[in-house]
């Protein structure tokens, strides 16, 4: 399904990035570009926890696979001209302190493109890089919150409901990658780079997308709808004898082909149910009467003859079901990396597949700081100034003095 990393180096594999970012959205944001074949260095600070060898720490797997680390303390002004040399050599800088770090550490887009002005600077911040709100802490769930959606997540009067992912944090960071990508393309043309911002907050209030429509354009304050569609019915999750399945009737077509299974055809005939909107107001009194009909359904046969009507169906499915489902393990969306340290690990892959350069697992998460003398020999530093710069903690953690 794949090709070897060898063969298949990635469609980004020219471009160079350097990975500021620390939790989960700046990470995801790099992940993607990783995956499509970056090379990508990881710089942190020296110090960091080292990794316990005997357990995996999943979420650095996930996150930063495909990456190399060094350490480089960015707060002394010898870390800062290692970092700017690398920034001459560099593509790309991704970056997710709070809006007024960068300028404090001066690695800000305005003096990166002094030293590079075809440098690409992605950042994400919680709330934007200014603004009444700019200088605030911001994670996930407060992006949830202040970006309306759980106000529409959850059963109806059930209160504020947070999504059971990091939505906010996923999603800046896969729209920081479309944006790094589309100024990359652009600098094609123009010969310079810009500054690519989002936050969580933009992030979450775009996800929003047709109920924020429903507000912007019809005044319409969305309410919690639960399982079912915040506007069609009967779309939404329906008893069979053995348990629940989901079920998308959507239109005129698919109303008639769901009835004709649950073999109540008669339904159509009703002025209460037979119109789109009419199906949405009287939903409540149209569920008691669908649900009688599913009940006499298993699951297995309510999913087989819904699609085989073209109507939508299928389970609903604990994670450990969902990757042993047969359509799940035909995609490959569980892929092996080698683990020096834990051996072999199965990771989620990337989402998308290019027909001849597609993503890959190259490499598995690095240890903090772990390729740090072989980036900086690289960039022709000598065993000398690799031992200098180690010795005054710029990309190693401080001596212990002994007492």
């Amino acid at each position: 399904m794949s090709m070897s990393p060898a063969d298949n180096p990635g469609p980004l594999s020219h471009v160079k990035v350097l990975d500021l970012c620390q939790a989960r959205a700046g990470p995801t944001a790099v992940r993607v570009l990783a995956d499509l074949g970056a090379q990508v260095i990881q710089v942190t600070r020296p110090g960091e926890s080292a990794l316990d060898a005997s357990f995996p720490n999943f979420d650095r797997e996930n996150l930063h696979r495909n990456k190399r680390s060094m350490f480089i303390d960015l707060q002394t002004d010898p870390g800062r001209q290692l970092f700017y040399r690398m920034v001459k050599d560099a593509d790309v800088v991704v970056e997710n302190f709070r809006a007024a770090v960068k300028y404090r550490l001066k690695i800000d887009y305005d003096t990166l493109k002094q030293i590079n002005p075809r440098i690409v600077m992605g950042s994400i911040s919680g709330f934007g890089q200014d603004g009444p709100y700019g200088d605030r802490p911001g994670v996930d769930q407060i992006a949830q919150g202040m970006g309306g959606l759980m106000s529409i997540t959850g059963p109806p009067g059930g209160g504020p409901w947070r999504v059971g992912i990091a939505i906010s944090d996923l999603c800046s960071g896969m729209f920081l990658a479309h944006g790094i990508m589309a100024a990359l393309i652009e600098r094609e043309s123009s010969g310079q780079g810009q500054w690519v911002h989002t936050s969580l907050l933009e992030a979450q209030i775009a996800m929003l997308d047709f109920q924020a429509t429903r507000w912007l354009i019809g005044h319409d304050v969305p309410p919690q709808a639960g399982n079912d569609h915040p506007t069609g019915f009967p779309t939404g999750v329906f008893p069979a004898s053995d348990g629940v399945v989901n079920i998308a009737a959507t239109g005129d077509r698919q109303w008639r082909a769901f009835l004709q299974v649950i073999q109540a055809e008669e339904l159509d005939q009703d002025d209460r149910f037979n119109t789109a909107r009419g199906r949405g107001v009287n939903r409540a009194e149209l569920r008691s009467i669908v649900e009688e009909k599913t009940r006499r359904f298993t699951m297995e046969q309510l999913i087989q003859a819904m699609n085989d009507a073209g109507v939508p169906c299928g389970p609903i499915l604990t994670i450990d079901q969902v990757f042993a489902n047969p359509q799940v393990q035909h995609l490959g969306m569980a892929q092996t990396v080698q683990s020096p340290r834990y051996g072999e690990l199965d990771l989620v892959r990337a989402p998308m597949r290019l027909s001849r350069t597609s993503t890959s697992l190259r490499r598995p998460a690095p240890a903090p700081g772990e390729h740090t003398a072989e980036v900086l020999r690289e960039y022709g530093y000598s065993e000398d100034d690799i031992r200098q710069l180690e010795d005054t903690a710029v990309i190693a953690p401080k001596k212990k003095v002994a007492t």
